[in-house]
């Protein structure tokens, strides 16, 4: 049992459907990563959380999982691409950790695709690219706001 005291669902907006974004360009930073054992048990994959930062699905996250540590040699490769494209994207090509990659914006590609088990139609992370270089303030902008663009 849990201990609800003090929660009131009049005070919280409650979760809706939790549908697939459509297929497209988003603009995302990484908020979250973990690096987790693999269902086998054979090796781990680094989870990275990404949360759309603009349009009409800001807020929205969706995941990739990176097989960094597979006795797949063709697993561990196609893992290491896809670190590399989202390194080249946030600009941090040696990261030490993970963490490194977090809140820094870049555009992912999103697709959806049909799962094999339940035929429930999935968003998947399927390429990555810089973020367009960044616009010149607009007209009455505070000079020297220190609040990330994508954020204003």
């Amino acid at each position: 049992m849990a201990d609800l005291r003090g929660f009131d669902a009049n005070t919280v907006e409650p979760n809706g459907d939790f549908e697939p974004i459509p297929a497209g360009k988003y603009q995302a930073v990484i908020t979250e990563s973990e690096m987790k054992p693999t269902k086998a048990g054979t090796g781990h994959y680094l989870q990275l959380t990404f949360q759309v930062i603009e349009g009409p699905h800001q807020n929205r996250l969706l995941w990739a999982r990176l097989n960094i540590d597979n006795p797949s040699v063709q697993a561990r490769k196609i893992a290491e691409g896809e670190l590399s494209a989202i390194c080249r994207a946030v600009g941090v090509l040696s990261p030490n950790d993970s963490v490194e990659l977090h809140n820094l914006p870049l555009v992912i590609h999103v697709r959806c695709k049909k799962r094999t088990d339940t035929g429930e139609i999935v968003n998947e992370v399927k390429g990555y690219s810089k973020k367009d270089s960044p616009q010149p303030p607009a007209a009455g902008a505070p000079a020297g706001d220190s609040t990330p663009p994508w954020k204003r």
